[in-house]
């Protein structure tokens, strides 16, 4: 069962605006990884589902997060079918992630209360997921959908809606500066942000202070 609230969650997504998206076979790599990331003052962070067995990982993760970063709110991202989704919410994820827009997804997340987030890539997508029930809209791959340009242009005719642009988002200040001026209620961010070379070097203060430098820039840009 889910700790937190899908409200706790969208709203920690807007507090935070920043939501890390990772998957690595080795359990003690993520937890590094998960670690290294709350003490840099994320409190949102997708795991994805993309390897054998990473159901099974992700319970003993989660049961990890809640005893040594019991602030963090852990979800599941890369899900496509409602039979996924319910095995990882039986685990406890906290929400949920889609790089497309399945309703069946949404029917076994309502029925929990558990936050979904499709994947869009159009205004027409982004109005079905919301009708859907969906909070928090993904737009995936962001950069070629349209990048920061496209969100500014979602939200002059609907500025209701909350979009987390994920695929071509880093965490340098212009980057960044774009995606928020535009409007994102937070970004996702994968390998821009934990990087091959520092999972390689096992350079996790690094990444604690990777963390640290994005999300002061999203704080900057938001006053």
């Amino acid at each position: 069962m889910a700790r937190f609230t899908r409200i706790q969650v969208v709203s920690q997504m807007y507090q935070t605006g920043l939501v890390p998206v990772f998957y690595h076979a080795q359990l003690e790599v993520c937890q590094a990884v998960l670690q290294a990331c709350y003490q840099g003052g994320v409190r949102v962070f997708e795991f994805t589902n993309r390897g054998e067995y990473a159901h099974e990982l992700f319970a003993v993760l989660n049961k990890y997060a809640a005893q040594q970063c019991p602030e963090l709110i852990l979800g599941i991202g890369s899900v496509v079918d409602a039979g996924t989704a319910a095995l990882y919410l039986q685990a406890g994820a906290n929400f949920v992630v889609s790089h497309i827009l399945n309703p069946e997804v949404a029917k076994v997340c309502n029925r929990r209360k558990v936050s979904w987030s499709p994947g869009c890539g159009s205004l027409s997508e982004i109005s079905y997921a919301e009708e859907l029930g969906a909070e928090v809209v993904k737009i995936f791959p962001a950069s070629e959908v349209g990048g920061p340009s496209f969100v500014k242009a979602i939200k002059g005719p609907s500025p209701w809606s909350s979009i987390m642009p994920t695929g071509g988002v880093s965490p340098t200040e212009e980057n960044l500066r774009e995606w928020f001026e535009a409007g994102v209620h937070c970004v996702g961010m994968g390998s821009q942000l934990i990087t091959q070379q520092l999972l390689k070097q096992q350079d996790y203060q690094a990444l604690t202070e990777q963390c640290q430098q994005a999300l002061q820039i999203i704080r900057q840009w938001r006053q």
